[in-house]
């Protein structure tokens, strides 16, 4: 394997400084990086703040929630979730986003409790219960000022209290006693990556933090170097599923690809492959096959399958009981040949029958097509269910009402929907009709701009021949839109 260097320069590192913060009473280390991440890099350190505020509190006996009535902590419990919800509620977030928050915020909630133990230390030791309002009184500043300090970041702040991912967060900005930041996180800032990227990998996988420079990190660099992947794209792939550098190459990844070539990847495309879907090599050897052996059951042939898998390697990544195995079902009752379907567009497998496929159908039996119409169409355009309605196909029919042609023209040719409106079906079509000739929408839509001149010339030819005509003449605003389109 050959050796790949990094010819960037490092960036300047992080300086440190302590400071006060008066709200919190606490002896504060902020990080100071380049502008660009300065922002989410106070973020995230704050954040540990926050936690590390709450462990404080434990370490120092300002709050023991072992010692207290259940049914009282129950209760400021939820007393400051409704304090919390009401406070996102009043930042814009909905109902229902602010309840999934405090759901995943358990951690953050306790915190809330144990800051109200501590600004209210005298009332607990002797037994006085807060009321509402002071409860409120006491929170409600606080919140303020984290989203002062937080701005859009606050639900992170509420979310992300949860040690070992604040750990690993911390670490990737920790600087050594050499000054440096760790050597795996120098490497990734030089590979084009900075650290806000860094954290996003660690908040998604907190083991990468600690993954070593020589052990993971590099060897996988430089394995998907020498597969052909362009170092510019490195951070893209790490970035989507920093798994990767957890995988042995040796045990796991060489014999992962050797195995997927033999069911008929292309090796040639296995750099294309990866920047399609990066975690096309992480899944399991199990997982791979029983997706394989469903492909077989319903027709596939090996070929098929390689390119399936060459093509849309995220087709591993759908559930063959929920996803590929309802949808097959699906479209076998409106007489598709599935297998067909799949070939062409295995993107189509990974919608949701409920939210992207029933609705498609439903449109087209509203208008008029019969189920066995709508399987022909499918059948023909494999991509037609995955537009948006509203976008792309209500636009398009509303169109399509106006030219006249009638319906069986879309079951003929449903790629109908797969061309621009405005950039190529008005056009041609208003072309076509200034012209005085007749031409399908295949004819139209389905070849280049040179092509679809010459063919309506042709056409102008061939009616002006029959109606006795000596030579061809165009009008003016034909041959004008047709030189645009030489253009």
């Amino acid at each position: 394997m050959r050796a790949h260097s990094v010819t960037q320069q490092p960036p300047t590192l992080p300086q440190l400084f302590i400071s006060k913060s008066a709200a919190l009473g606490s002896t504060r280390i902020e990080i100071y990086l380049p502008k660009r991440c300065l922002f989410r890099a106070k973020c995230a350190q704050s954040i540990v703040n926050v936690a590390h505020e709450t462990a404080k509190s434990v370490a120092n006996g300002v709050h023991n929630f072992n010692t207290m009535p259940s049914s009282l902590l129950a209760a400021e419990k939820e007393e400051a979730k409704a304090v919390l919800a009401l406070f996102l509620r009043r930042q814009g977030l909905s109902s229902l986003v602010a309840t999934r928050t405090i759901n995943k915020s358990k951690r953050f909630i306790n915190h809330l409790v144990s800051r109200l133990h501590s600004v209210f230390k005298t009332r607990y030791l002797v037994g006085r219960e807060l009321t509402t309002l002071e409860i409120r009184d006491a929170l409600v500043p606080y919140l303020e000022l984290l989203l002062k300090e937080h701005g859009e970041d606050l639900v992170d702040v509420v979310e992300i209290i949860n040690t070992k991912k604040l750990k690993a967060i911390a670490r990737v900005s920790e600087i050594g006693r050499n000054g440096q930041l760790p050597p795996h996180i120098l490497y990734l800032i030089e590979l084009g990556m900075d650290i806000d990227q860094i954290k996003g990998m660690t908040r998604k996988f907190p083991a990468f933090a600690y993954y070593s420079l020589e052990g993971k990190i590099k060897p996988v660099v430089e394995f998907l170097l020498d597969l052909g992947i362009p170092l510019s794209d490195i951070p893209i792939i790490l970035y989507k599923r920093p798994q990767l550098c957890g995988i042995s190459l040796t045990e796991n990844l060489v014999p992962t690809m050797t195995y997927l070539e033999n069911l008929g990847v292309d090796k040639r495309q296995w750099a294309k492959v990866i920047h399609r879907f990066p975690a096309f090599l992480t899944y399991s050897r199990q997982k791979v096959k029983g997706t394989v052996d469903y492909l077989y059951r319903i027709g596939l042939s090996a070929e098929s399958i390689g390119k399936i898998l060459t093509r849309c390697p995220h087709i591993i990544s759908y559930s063959v009981d929920e996803n590929l195995h309802p949808t097959v079902e699906y479209f076998r009752s409106m007489g598709v040949d599935v297998a067909v379907l799949l070939y062409r567009s295995p993107q189509t497998f990974g919608l949701s029958i409920e939210t992207n496929l029933k609705p498609v159908t439903e449109f087209f039996l509203e208008r008029g097509y019969s189920v066995v119409e709508i399987g022909t169409m499918v059948s023909r355009y494999g991509a037609l269910y995955t537009f948006s309605l509203t976008e792309n196909m209500i636009p398009k029919w509303d169109f399509f009402l106006t030219t006249g042609y009638p319906r069986s023209e879309l079951v003929k040719f449903p790629q109908y929907f797969g061309y621009s409106l405005e950039d190529r079906i008005k056009p041609r079509y208003a072309l076509v009709k200034q012209s005085g000739v007749k031409m399908c929408l295949n004819q139209i839509l389905s070849i280049s701009d040179s092509d679809f001149e010459k063919n309506l010339q042709k056409k102008i030819e061939r009616r002006s021949n029959k109606l006795g005509l000596e030579s061809v003449q165009y009008n003016d605003s034909v041959n004008e839109a047709l030189q645009e389109l030489e253009h």
